[in-house]
């Protein structure tokens, strides 16, 4: 049983997020009962998992899929929402680690993100996808570096981004906190719950077979959960932050954080007047973007212990304050944590640990955008071709330092740092 599943209630049900309250929420699937067999089993109805389950289901494999709460319930269906470009690395690291790897790395960021918007236009409109997510920069220098690269990712890969100084920055979002940012019209985001919603629906016309409330307690020669167990030729383990222990490679790779996100009233002067998504240059990232009727969805601040706060809204209202200082006292409607998954890279983990047993997770807030793809790569390695899965699966995830012992303490450890030299960052520019 993995306590990161439990330790936060809401057991079998979505938790009250602003997402949750616009989509139309399905009937629950029933619970694994006795044994089955399938081509397939996939552990967590996410977005990767229920990629894989599509994609197996539409070149005729078998699929059932395991869900330990429901359809949604974690990182997928309660994230920031936002689907960006690329890795945590920029292209430039990514050149010096991977060589020529890094032109195909870029090209499957590039198809992941093709992929997310594909997969919501078809089965998802409801999500309202919608172009454009902004990186804003704290201080000047952080700009500067962030128009070279604008500059070189034009040049060398063909991209179209807009620099904006901090006049133009501000008049688009409506706060002067940043030195300015990099506009990249081909990201979007969207209400990620509808989207995973839409994406299971998508699974089980074409044939997969999903079972809520089926926690799975250990892979083995059958995958079992606490009544019942699936006989699978392939698994995939896509638990992500909420059950990385399952195996014992992943465990050592994927470690849980938790983040989290409130929603405001809608406001009598929201701050854009032409929105978009964005996402900040901090060690602790803030994110934010605004809804039609002018709400701001806002997220920020992460814990490395398992239970959230007492007070969300309280600690969310503190980062949006920094950035919104008219909102300080605006009503919250909504306020919410999720458990998502880093590494020690900070770049997604993908493997196959056992022969036939697959892992993905530890997306490090990309998860949105390259998940869908990672989902359908792993489908590809199990009915014969790697290429892909291989690219993928040689970015560089190493074990944790400290282990699954120490290392939440030293994850805590950097957090911390990070969150100084934000401080730090901020007071220079104010």
């Amino acid at each position: 049983m993995s306590d990161w599943l439990h330790a936060n209630g809401d057991a079998g049900v979505w938790p009250k997020t602003w997402y949750a309250e616009n989509v139309a929420l399905p009937d629950p699937h029933p619970a694994l009962d006795g044994a089955r067999e399938a081509d397939l089993c996939v552990i967590g109805a996410g977005i990767t998992g229920l990629s894989a389950a599509l994609h197996a289901a539409r070149a005729g494999l078998s699929v059932i899929v395991l869900e330990a709460q429901r359809v949604g319930w974690g990182a997928s269906g309660r994230n920031g929402g936002q689907i960006g470009s690329g890795f945590n690395w920029d292209q430039s690291r990514l050149e010096a680690s991977s060589g020529p790897d890094a032109r195909a790395l870029w090209d499957l960021a590039e198809e992941a993100k093709a992929l997310t918007f594909a997969l919501i236009a078809e089965h998802a409109p409801e999500a309202d996808l919608r172009p454009g997510v902004l990186s804003a920069c704290l201080t000047e220098r952080a700009l500067a570096g962030s128009a070279d690269w604008a500059e070189q990712m034009g040049r060398e890969y063909g991209t179209t981004y807009e620099v904006l100084d901090r006049d133009a920055l501000r008049a688009r979002i409506g706060t002067g906190a940043y030195a300015g940012g990099v506009l990249d019209r081909s990201a979007g985001y969207c209400n990620p719950l509808a989207y995973v919603l839409g994406l299971a629906r998508a699974a089980e016309a074409a044939g997969a077979v999903i079972f809520e409330r089926s926690e799975v307690t250990r892979i083995g020669e059958r995958v079992e959960t606490g009544a019942g167990s699936v006989k699978a030729r392939f698994v995939l383990q896509a638990t992500n932050g909420y059950a990385p222990g399952l195996t014992k490679r992943t465990a050592r790779r994927v470690l849980p954080i938790n983040n989290y996100i409130a929603v405001t009233e809608p406001l009598a002067t929201p701050p854009m007047a032409d929105p978009v998504a964005v996402a900040d240059s901090r060690v602790v990232v803030n994110y934010f973007w605004q809804t039609r009727d002018g709400r701001l969805v806002y997220g920020g601040g992460e814990s490395y212990g398992k239970r959230f706060p007492g007070d969300i809204a309280r600690r969310v209202r503190a980062n949006m304050a920094r950035v919104y200082p008219d909102l300080a006292e605006a009503h919250l409607t909504h306020a919410w944590g999720g458990t998502l998954a880093v590494t020690a890279t900070r770049l997604p983990y993908l493997d196959e640990v056992a022969p036939g047993v697959f892992s993905a997770g530890g997306y490090s807030g990309h998860g949105l955008a390259l998940s869908a793809l990672f989902g359908r790569v792993c489908v590809e390695a199990m009915r014969g071709d790697r290429t892909r899965f291989d690219h993928l699966r040689r970015l560089p995830t190493p074990a944790l330092p400290g282990g699954r012992v120490l290392g939440p303490w030293a994850a805590q450890a950097g957090m911390m740092w990070g969150a100084v030299r934000d401080r730090l960052a901020s007071r220079s520019t104010s």
